[in-house]
């Protein structure tokens, strides 16, 4: 039963491994040399991307984890599979034009909020079994 949301991590954690390379090419292409994280804004862009997606996973793998226990585990893998293609695309977005990146950061936003809604509802529900069942 937790082979989807298995997957749906994996495949984020492919996604970043990518964007973080994608960060190693940019600093070669626009001679950025660490530990400066700072120069070119389109260097900047790129770093953020990939920053901003690592802060975000923290908040996304207990909640896509949570949610597919709690609740289920195909809505949870269904629901974190648009939280990916959000990310894909914020990063498509992002790395094009800052004001790009709205579109797909509003994707897996709401899609982190309906992995925490049900997550806080499948875990009340089952606190609350747990006291009403003989």
């Amino acid at each position: 039963m937790f082979a989807f949301p298995s997957l749906v991590t994996a495949l984020t954690l492919l996604v970043y491994l990518i964007l973080t390379i994608n960060v190693g090419r940019a600093r070669s292409k626009y001679k950025i040399q660490p530990p400066a994280m700072t120069g070119d804004p389109d260097f900047e862009r790129v770093v953020r991307v990939q920053q901003n997606t690592l802060e975000q996973i923290v908040f996304f793998l207990p909640l896509l984890w949570l949610f597919s226990f709690y609740v289920n585990p195909l809505w949870g893998a269904g629901i974190g599979a648009v939280w990916l293609v959000g990310r894909i695309l914020y990063a498509w977005g992002y790395y094009q034009k800052a004001e790009k990146r709205a579109i797909g950061f509003a994707i897996s936003s709401l899609s982190s909020m309906a992995l925490l809604t049900g997550a806080i509802i499948g875990i009340g529900l089952t606190i609350w079994n747990s006291f009403n069942t003989p």
